[in-house]
């Protein structure tokens, strides 16, 4: 996997509809939605978790393909989940290997697991994918304002959450450059056994540490020499308001949430049917 293929945390601008959309109201569908995925009981039910997505990035403008860059970094994680369920689930074995059997059972949670994550990897990118960070930091904030009456520091979270998702590019761009660096001056980071690759990364992640370190005292000497005091008295140039596009996106979410609650009931009864 190389690094450009890492896309936590980028923006793509563009003015489709998903971006038009109050980043509040997108802040909330996406948790809907993980909300939605976690409900979902049975392999149809998220199945209509996948449409919703299938059916967003068009809307959206970000190619499909976005969905296979931003699951390359969590691959192992997907195919490591499958196969323990795959393997470690019990029931009538449809084949089976000294002590290694694979059973319907397993086969079903595999494939339910394996989709769930790939479905959760792939919705909650949109959100970063359609929303500056800026416009991320605001709605954030917008959200959790009510936290304010209880003098819990709203807008320090949603500004600390906001520069942890925009620095990851950056810090991935400067792993690329640091890795380049040591491969011209001879280092060899490819070849050898595991231990021996974990070892050839020390000299990039010291020199990494050392950018992120700068690059954060760097940023809080910019805020300090701008006077930024945090959220108190702040005006801003553009006011988030909600329009109909945001009452659609609503109702569409709310729709995808009630075939799913609508899958999950009829699910037993259809089983219960063919058993009769």
């Amino acid at each position: 996997m190389r690094l450009s293929d890492i896309t936590i945390g980028q923006h793509f601008p563009g003015q489709s509809p998903v971006h038009r959309l109050d980043p509040r109201t997108k802040i909330v569908i996406t948790g809907a939605y993980i909300a939605m995925l976690f409900i979902a009981q049975n392999i149809l039910a998220l199945l209509v978790g996948a449409l919703f997505v299938l059916i967003s990035y068009p809307v959206s403008g970000i190619p499909l393909r976005m969905i296979l860059k931003s699951l390359k970094p969590v691959m192992f994680i997907i195919i490591f989940t499958s196969v323990l369920n795959l393997f470690f689930i019990g029931g009538e074995p449809l084949w089976e290997l000294w002590r290694i059997s694979i059973t319907a059972e397993g086969v079903r949670v595999a494939v339910h697991m394996c989709l769930r994550i790939i479905c959760l990897i792939a919705g909650s990118a949109l959100l970063t994918y359609t929303t500056s960070p800026i416009a991320l930091t605001y709605g954030l904030e917008m959200l959790f304002s009510p936290l304010k009456k209880i003098k819990a520091p709203v807008h320090e979270i949603a500004m600390m959450m906001t520069i942890t998702l925009r620095m990851i590019p950056t810090l991935i761009e400067e792993t690329g450059k640091i890795m380049s660096a040591q491969k011209a001056r001879g280092a060899d980071l490819e070849s050898g056994n595991i231990f021996q690759r974990m070892r050839a990364m020390l000299p990039i992640l010291i020199p990494l540490f050392v950018s992120a370190f700068r690059r954060a005292e760097e940023l809080a000497l910019a805020m300090e020499s701008r006077c930024y005091h945090g959220g108190d008295g702040r005006t801003r140039m553009r006011v988030l308001r909600l329009c109909a596009l945001d009452a659609w996106a609503a109702a569409f979410t709310l729709c995808c949430i009630g075939a799913v609650v609508a899958v999950n009931i009829a699910g037993p009864v259809l089983g219960a049917v063919r058993v009769i």
